[in-house]
């Protein structure tokens, strides 16, 4: 039973990853100016046109690299580095989502502490 508690934290992160691009994807397609505006919150805080872009590829590609459990440990040091980058260039502000994304660091070094997890890529192509 305790191999699977990785794997549930795994598909956790996996999902707040995913759910916020498609989220946001949605919002692009839904309000003419979505993206734009996407570009103005970004600029607000510092960051130039092209992390518009950036940030919707490495949510997708590190939730989905999450997911299905591939080079688990490599994405979960990734995408805790983006979280960190998250909580102290865009959430700096604000305390409370501040330690929210904190917090989801330390859970992705807790799932890079443990992968390669049960029901993964990982463990399928490590037995070949």
């Amino acid at each position: 039973m305790n191999k699977y508690i990785p794997v549930l934290a795994r598909l956790l992160l996996a999902q707040l990853f995913i759910v916020v691009t498609v989220i946001q994807l949605m919002q692009f397609t839904n309000n003419p100016d979505g993206y734009e505006a996407f570009r103005a919150f970004l600029g607000a805080h510092g960051l130039v046109g092209i992390f518009a872009p950036l940030i919707i590829l490495v949510q997708s590609v590190g939730g989905h690299a999450l997911l299905l459990g591939f080079k688990t440990r490599v994405f979960a040091f990734l995408m805790a580095a983006y979280t960190l980058f998250v909580a102290f260039v865009l959430r700096f502000d604000e305390p409370m989502i501040f330690l929210q994304y904190l917090a989801i660091t330390g859970g992705l070094i807790a799932l890079a502490a443990t992968a390669p997890t049960a029901c993964s890529l990982d463990n399928l192509l490590k037995k070949k």
